[in-house]
């Protein structure tokens, strides 16, 4: 298992901090810094301009939204990044939710496995060179009866640049193991690892992917995990309810959150409903409150470095390649205190 680290979203008076720790990141030698988008800062800027003042850390969109660009054009910024970082590029695609995809992007939110589908097919169809031909349901190249002709992608690029899919559902993590070389997991629990890891091996054996005996080989599964360091285990985690409630409680609407139907999945069925109603009735210090503590303890990594040690070895054993450390931390300084920690706690325990 390798490290990575998770700056979230740029734009809101951290951006000086996050540099710090994606440099940090970078000389302890995580492996990549993802980067996140919404309707506020986009990722493939940020990812640019952490291309120039890094050396040797990947370089991860997590997510670029497919409802707000064109395959082609999605395709042409993961290669310019790839191609002026010096191959750093990890390229993280997820549909988003209806809300954004619809309200922001102004693209309607059906089909999305279908859509990525064809999506993903005709971005490593442009990394690969060939020019770009695609008669699908939701994607047709070049448009036909018109003076379109069919393309290839001028810019020299990796056709096996890696392309992860931020997956949640178990249809979308089994697509994600059919035509990704990688998940992006978010609420990622080692303890209910076991139907998200099986949904992929599906889709891995359906495209006949990884070896013989391990369709898992070569998958990199990528936890996002928020984590604190901290003597007081219960001030940690009301520290992260306040993120736990945004996603089960307000990232979507009533009928379709799909980070509230995870958690009725892992067991918090009542639990999840409660936060859900609290969030979207605008009492969002409730729903913080109203989270869980076993759902927060199970998705995230808090307490002294004693305490951390076995839960970071669980993440391993439940088959995560890359865990992705989100620093929970009031200060800069706290945040790379973090990735000094978790970079020794990883450095101990592959010696053992």
């Amino acid at each position: 298992m390798r490290l990575a680290v998770n700056l979230g979203y740029f734009g809101m008076g951290m951006d000086e901090d996050n540099l710090a720790v994606a440099q940090a990141a970078d000389r302890l030698g995580y492996a990549v810094a993802w980067v996140a988008e919404a309707y506020g800062s986009d990722a493939p800027s940020v990812l640019g301009w952490l291309a120039g003042q890094t050396e040797q850390i990947g370089l991860g969109a997590a997510i670029m939204q497919i409802p707000a660009r064109t395959p082609a054009m999605t395709a042409m910024t993961a290669a310019t990044i790839d191609h002026l970082s010096g191959g750093r590029m990890h390229l993280g695609l997820g549909v988003s939710g209806p809300q954004v995809s619809e309200g922001w992007h102004g693209v309607k939110f059906t089909a999305p496995l279908a859509r990525t589908r064809e999506y993903v097919d005709i971005v490593k169809m442009a990394l690969s060179r060939q020019r770009v031909a695609y008669a699908g349901s939701h994607f047709t190249l070049p448009l036909p009866d018109g003076p379109g002709k069919s393309l290839k992608l001028t810019l020299p690029a990796r056709a096996d640049l890696p392309v992860y899919l931020a997956a949640v559902g178990p249809k979308n993590l089994e697509l994600a193991g059919e035509i990704a070389d990688g998940l992006l997991a978010i609420f990622f629990s080692p303890t209910h690892s076991g139907p998200i890891l099986d949904s992929v091996r599906v889709g891995r054996e359906r495209a006949g992917r990884g070896d013989a005996g391990d369709p898992m080989a070569g998958f990199d599964v990528v936890a996002t995990v928020p984590v604190m360091v901290t003597d007081d285990v219960e001030a940690g985690l009301a520290a992260i309810s306040p993120y736990s409630a945004l996603y089960v409680g307000g990232m979507g609407s009533k009928q379709q959150n799909f980070y509230n139907q995870l958690a009725i999945r892992m067991g918090f069925a009542e639990e999840a409903a409660v936060v859900q109603e609290l969030y979207l009735a605008g009492r969002h210090r409730d729903a913080a409150a109203a989270v869980p503590r076993d759902f927060i303890d199970g998705t995230s990594l808090v307490g002294p470095p004693s305490r951390l040690a076995p839960r970071l070895e669980a993440y391993r054993a439940a088959g995560v390649t890359t865990l992705a450390v989100s620093p929970f931390s009031p200060d800069r300084a706290g945040r790379l205190q973090t990735l000094e920690v978790m970079a020794d706690l990883l450095r101990a325990s592959e010696s053992v």
